[in-house]
């Protein structure tokens, strides 16, 4: 805005300049060079008038953590670089292993495979992203050119649309397990059974819908440097923080997409882990049945061992232990990012324009790591997994008796 003032003043006093009649300016001894020298005090009057208007603003978000925060901002390219080359590597894995005929039998199984899609076309699309802004321009370089304007635009909305793709899915996956558990023979349960392609193509459908007014929202803007005489053009992404379709984005940005959903997922989790608890004292019960002198035992290490949980039961729970994992680590990941969207819309612009920006790598980084933990978490956490991963990649040296125990153990209890 303070670049259109001054084009605005420097525009409408050169049709004046032109006006000026020669003899005027001779008996008034003003020469070109007074002119220029006018103008340029005029311009520097208006950048400390603008300045002192700026002034409101200072001392905003200052402290340690925000030094800590723009020290880890000059080694985030190399950081995310690394990561997303791993969760991209992982992510393709796991479309590998999820799609395998014994695997996609499960619907939750097929849910996870459309979020590690999800997820591998964000790493995808942060590779050049992060390769040119943060590694290949050098520290406070930027790139003014029209193509970066676009592709930064382009950036913005498909790294959106994606990651609001991802947190649909992973209320859906949410959503499935609670009423697996919770009614697993009831009306809701057979109808999810029914309805599973749709229920996973619905966060495809409902994220670029939600996403909407982002699109209205940022626009390349061409602005020109009042400095220098032959100024060339330049474009960077704008935003009016003044209109209010940017607050009402803000607010579905924040509210709607990331705390909404973290709400709900902190509901379903709670009840997970309850319903893990109840098991766990379920197991201890059958014990104290099965061995009355439960404490003899402690002593007495020749006493026969306590009967196990079913198999089925046990792979319940490693199922539900694994999915909490998962919503854990996105609610670590989006609650924040949510909060910080929040405190933009309730405060004033002060706050966007001074405490958001050094987060903003911080928040990318989170989102990255929790794309890209999905194969850690899912081999430490589920054998059914990693026994067909081995199956997968090491066939010469895996038995089929294990696969075909394990795919009669997959289609019974899940």
């Amino acid at each position: 805005m303070q670049d259109t003032s001054l084009n605005m003043t420097q525009s409408h006093l050169q049709p004046q300049m032109a006006a000026f009649n020669k003899t005027v300016l001779k008996e008034l001894q003003i020469t070109k060079t007074d002119i220029d020298k006018f103008l340029k005090y005029w311009q520097e009057f208006q950048k400390k008038n603008m300045s002192s208007q700026v002034d409101e603003c200072q001392g905003y978000c200052q402290g340690e953590i925000y030094n800590w925060l723009r020290a880890y901002n000059s080694i985030h390219g190399y950081v995310s670089l690394m990561i997303c080359i791993f969760g991209t590597i992982a992510n393709i894995l796991n479309i590998m292993v999820l799609t395998r005929k014994e695997m996609a039998k499960t619907p939750i199984n097929n849910i996870l495979k459309w979020l590690a899609v999800a997820d591998m076309f964000v790493m995808l699309e942060y590779i050049p992203y992060t390769s040119y802004q943060y590694i290949y321009m050098g520290p406070g370089e930027k790139d003014l050119s029209y193509t970066w304007a676009v592709c930064l635009l382009i950036h913005m909305h498909f790294t959106q649309i994606l990651h609001t793709i991802s947190i649909g899915l992973t209320v859906t996956l949410a959503i499935w397990r609670y009423v697996a558990i919770r009614h697993p023979n009831g009306g809701c349960a057979n109808f999810l059974l029914a309805h599973s392609r749709e229920a996973i193509l619905l966060p495809f459908i409902l994220s670029p819908i939600l996403c909407l007014p982002t699109y209205f929202v940022f626009k390349v803007r061409e602005t020109y440097d009042v400095d220098s005489v032959n100024a060339e053009a330049m474009y960077h992404v704008y935003f009016d923080q003044d209109s209010v379709l940017y607050r009402f984005n803000f607010w579905i940005h924040s509210v709607i997409i990331k705390l909404l959903p973290c709400g709900i997922l902190i509901v379903i989790s709670a009840v997970l882990m309850h319903v893990l608890c109840e098991a766990s004292r379920r197991r201890l019960k059958l014990r104290d049945y099965s061995n009355p002198a439960k404490y003899a035992i402690q002593l007495n290490l020749n006493e026969s061992k306590s009967k196990k949980p079913p198999r089925c039961d046990r792979r319940n729970d490693r199922t539900t232990l694994l999915l909490v994992a998962v919503l854990v680590l996105f609610l670590v990941t989006e609650f924040p990012q949510g909060l910080l969207g929040l405190l933009s819309s309730v405060m004033e612009k002060c706050f966007f324009a001074h405490c958001y920006p050094p987060f903003g790598e911080l928040m990318d980084l989170l989102a990255l790591i929790n794309a890209a933990v999905g194969f850690v978490l899912y081999g430490l956490m589920s054998k059914q997994f990693r026994t067909t991963f081995r199956s997968l990649f090491m066939k010469r040296h895996f038995g089929s008796t294990e696969m075909t125990r394990l795919t009669r153990v997959t289609t019974t209890c899940v």
